[in-house]
């Protein structure tokens, strides 16, 4: 494998699935799909013995669900986390918040686009996040509004830690929250590039957090942001 190959390993249950994410992400220069799996534990053999810089896992399979392999594969302890992007059905899948805790570094729809796919893939392969209008706000909402029923005697746990995070670093987490990327930050704050990717560098320290999803859910988890209407 080359330093620029992003060697992808896909599991779904759905043949069909798996077959039109191959045809897509191999269309792309510098993407090879190194294997696929039908189930959770055929996925996390597959993907310790081939180490792949991108694992797309399926939130709903046999044997293992998507959480699982998660877990396995980039949760807590692991001593060197790959990264997954958990592929799920929005409307029907109530995991999100134990994906995002055991490690998954991004969220797909099943009927998200291609385009969506490989900035998925490429996103992952950079450790970074994806992190889109169209996919994550209104998963954030989504689980913004279970924790209040989760926990309704609990509010003050919402509040953000106070001194934690800088005027500045909350306006950024703010837009991280409700989808921006990098370059829309630079142009509604008026900062360089450099400037925002030094910012979230910082911003992601003193969170603990591995990548924009998990600055994101904890700016929605402690009320840095609200959602409208």
């Amino acid at each position: 494998m080359s330093g620029t190959k992003i060697d992808v390993v896909i599991a779904d249950d759905q043949e069909l699935v798996r077959a039109g994410f191959r045809m897509i992400l191999e269309a792309q220069p510098g993407i090879e799909v190194v294997g696929e799996a039908a189930d959770g534990v055929e996925c996390v053999e597959l993907a310790r013995r081939l180490r792949p810089r991108v694992v797309l896992a399926d939130i709903r399979m046999p044997r293992l669900d998507g959480l699982e392999v998660t877990r396995l594969l980039a949760g807590p302890g692991v001593a060197d986390p790959m990264n997954v992007v958990v592929i799920t059905t929005f409307d029907q899948d109530d995991y999100v918040r134990g994906a995002l805790r055991n490690g998954a570094c991004g969220f797909l729809l099943k009927d998200a686009t291609p385009a969506l796919l490989v900035e998925a893939v490429h996103a992952a392969a950079r450790g970074d996040a994806l992190v889109s209008p169209a996919v994550t706000v209104r998963l954030l909402r989504r689980l913004e509004r279970a924790e209040l029923h989760a926990a309704p005697a609990t509010a003050a746990s919402g509040t953000e830690p106070q001194g934690l995070l800088s005027t500045r670093e909350r306006d950024i987490v703010r837009l991280v929250a409700v989808g921006r990327t990098n370059q829309e930050i630079c142009e509604e704050l008026f900062l360089s590039l450099s400037t925002v990717k030094t910012y979230l560098g910082r911003i992601q320290s003193k969170l603990d957090a591995r990548n924009r999803v998990e600055v994101a859910a904890w700016a929605w988890e402690h009320g840095a942001v609200q959602p409208r209407g």
